[in-house]
């Protein structure tokens, strides 16, 4: 009777824990991480009672966790990639509306600006119409500074992001740490601490959505690296994960991984995770975004403000700018970076934009091999681009800018990054207040004498293209516009044609012959004439270019003159139309140039989306997979608790079978 009792009482036991362990399936049916759980049982030891063996009943063996390593290590890549692909996309989309919207883009006011200048050159004596000009290029380099500004809040939020992701890293890892110290005690007793399981991998799946890792089980312990192989968790140690400047640009945070004494920048192999998908979109999109922003800005700016120096005003006054000065001592000074690590005392570099459109999208690493020599780098494409000298004159002209110390000293083994064009778009402003500065005409004209009677005639003068003013330096600009005013006019006088030539004299004012020359008449010829230098009167030399046609008589004459009556003249107002259209960066023009800029976003953020889509479903399907294993299945879960219940009943009635036995022989005595 006894043993008939100990069975009853083993069914009943197990049954209790199959319906204990079922009712918390079903309680933790929404719990995140919770794996399922089953009893798993076996039969108690059999009694030989001589003729054979007689069952004892039943004991619980284990309460088994339904899990599969291979489907959670799987859930984790999957949450890493996925976390990594929508914040990537939740950025570029960002960037692609800020770009390619009417309201908020460049293309809109560009395009309003070259319509006011289109306008303005038709009519270049309207007053409305060059104020409607100054209106539109304040328009333009205000949409430059709010776009600029708004992709500089962006590197903000990915500044502040990072530091607030590397801190919830370290909780995580610090958790992981402390659950694999708890399952290592809690097994020692050879029981398996299911709960403390499930949350140390609902742990490593939460840290896996914000940074890729790898798990490598040692024992019970979870070791946990990132990027390529980094140690941020081992047993119950965890490493710190924190977001510092970096040593190359303190404008931008990078990833140090802090183990014990030894720090290691973990930036560029991070992968996976919310963290990988900010520093790609900011390596892939923002910079770059930024860099071209600031060379289109910069191109408008001096290419506009070089041309118009070309020119003269209603006031008969050689042109002035329109935009900002590109090289003023501000704007030079932030196109440099000091590298953490630098001498004591080490100055900055100055950046100037010596030819606009020869600039690239990259920045640049420069190196210091002594007190004056440096080697430059490319860090786009890693291209070495040479060794040179502070003490270089002319300075070196680097991709389109130059190096300067302007204060301050270098050392050997001082770095510095070069941002050339990074800032410029935030910097980009109008300085012209009056609208009768406009220069619109050019600053020469021809014309031809009265008398002439020959077929001669001249299409065109303009300053040759080594004689061009420069705006930028003042003093070599006031002496070419000296020696243009005092040397004009000049005349051309043309001999008899003798064959295939026909050769012409040049006269100054005086009647002083200044040099000859020929054409080939009836052709169109490009004649080059050089003004040597005479001072006081001509402090610097000069040429300027005629185009003639047709064939003069002897004798037919044409004078060039400086354009001091310049009011209907719109030469130099077409010129600057004609920049809209020009290849002025690089084989591309302005407009051009950030259209592709859209294209180019656009793509990369079409690109996202797929990638995101694609993500997503794996992510979806991983989930899937895991929940089909250690999922809690209601269903499943309500008939196992009918059936444990059917055989705590059939258990309950074996006792009571047995006692009734038990009570039969109490009484028959």
């Amino acid at each position: 009777m006894a043993s008939l009792i100990s069975i009853g009482l083993s069914g009943l036991s197990a049954s209790q824990t199959a319906l204990a362990t079922t009712g918390n399936n079903i309680a933790n049916v929404d719990t995140a991480g919770y794996s399922r759980q089953s009893v798993v049982q076996k039969s108690a030891s059999a009694e030989f009672i001589g003729v054979g063996y007689v069952g004892n009943g039943t004991t619980v063996a284990d309460v088994r966790r339904i899990y599969s390593e291979y489907l959670n290590t799987q859930l984790r890549t999957s949450t890493g990639l996925d976390a990594e692909a929508q914040t990537y996309l939740t950025q570029i989309n960002q960037t692609d509306a800020l770009l390619a919207d009417s309201t908020t883009g460049i293309s809109s006011v560009l395009s309003s600006f070259f319509e006011a200048l289109q306008t303005a050159a038709e009519n270049p004596t309207d007053a409305s119409a060059r104020a409607l000009l100054l209106t539109n290029a304040s328009g333009l380099a205000e949409r430059f500074s709010s776009v600029y500004s708004q992709l500089a809040d962006q590197n903000t939020y990915i500044n502040s992001q990072l530091s607030s992701m590397a801190e919830q890293v370290n909780q995580l890892a610090s958790s992981i740490a402390n659950y694999n110290q708890a399952i290592v005690q809690a097994s020692a007793s050879g029981a398996t601490p299911n709960d403390l399981l499930d949350a140390r991998d609902q742990a490593l799946v939460d840290l896996s959505e914000l940074i890729g890792v790898t798990v490598v089980m040692e024992g019970n312990n979870a070791n946990v690296f990132i990027g390529s192989g980094q140690p941020l968790v081992m047993g119950n140690t965890a490493s710190t994960l924190t977001a510092e400047p970096s040593t190359t640009d303190p404008t931008r945070l990078n990833l140090m991984l802090t183990s014990g004494y030894s720090s290691v920048d973990v930036t560029s192999v991070v992968s996976g995770g919310s963290i990988s998908g900010l520093v790609r979109y900011r390596e892939e999109v923002l910079d770059p975004t930024l860099n071209e922003l600031g060379r289109l800005a910069l191109v408008i700016a001096d290419q506009v403000n070089s041309q118009l120096g070309q020119g003269i005003d209603l006031n008969g006054d050689f042109g002035t700018s329109l935009f900002s000065d590109i090289n003023s001592a501000l704007a030079a000074s932030q196109r440099s970076l000091a590298q953490a690590g630098n001498s004591a005392g080490s100055g900055n570099l100055s950046v100037y934009i010596e030819d606009s459109s020869k600039l690239s999208t990259s920045d640049y690493e420069v190196t210091f091999s002594s007190a004056t020599g440096y080697s430059v780098r490319r860090l786009s494409d890693g291209a070495d681009l040479g060794s040179y000298d502070l003490s270089d004159d002319p300075a070196p002209v680097i991709d389109g800018f130059s190096l300067a110390m302007e204060a301050g000293t270098v050392a050997a083994g001082d770095k510095f990054t070069i941002i050339p064009t990074r800032t410029a778009a935030g910097s980009i402003g109008v300085v012209m207040t009056d609208a009768s500065k406009l220069a619109f005409a050019a600053p020469l004209v021809a014309t031809s004498s009265s008398g002439n009677y020959g077929t001669g005639s001249i299409s065109s003068v303009a300053l040759a293209s080594g004689s061009t003013l420069d705006i930028y330096d003042a003093a070599a600009n006031a002496d070419t516009q000296a020696s243009i005013q005092n040397a004009m006019p000049v005349k051309l006088v043309f001999d008899a044609a003798s064959g295939s030539a026909q050769g012409y004299t040049l006269y100054d004012v005086q009647g002083n012959a200044l040099g000859t020359g020929s054409i080939v008449p009836g052709q169109s010829n490009t004649v080059t004439v050089s003004i040597a230098a005479n001072p006081p009167s001509v402090p610097s030399a000069f040429e300027f270019e005629l185009a003639i046609s047709g064939s003069p008589a002897a004798g037919d004459s044409f004078t060039v003159a400086f354009n001091a009556d310049s009011d209907s003249d719109n030469r130099n107002a077409l010129a600057l139309l004609d920049l809209q259209t020009a290849s002025t960066i690089g084989k591309h023009s302005i407009t051009s140039t950030y259209s592709q800029l859209i294209e180019t976003v656009g793509a990369k953020a079409s690109q996202a989306a797929l990638d995101a889509s694609a993500t997503s479903t794996i992510l979806s399907q991983a989930t899937a997979n895991r929940e089909s294993v250690s999922g809690v299945n209601l269903d499943e879960e309500a008939a196992n608790l009918i059936k444990f219940q059917q055989y705590y009943t059939a258990a309950a009635q074996v006792i009571k079978a047995a006692q009734q036995m038990f009570d039969t022989i109490i009484n028959t005595l």
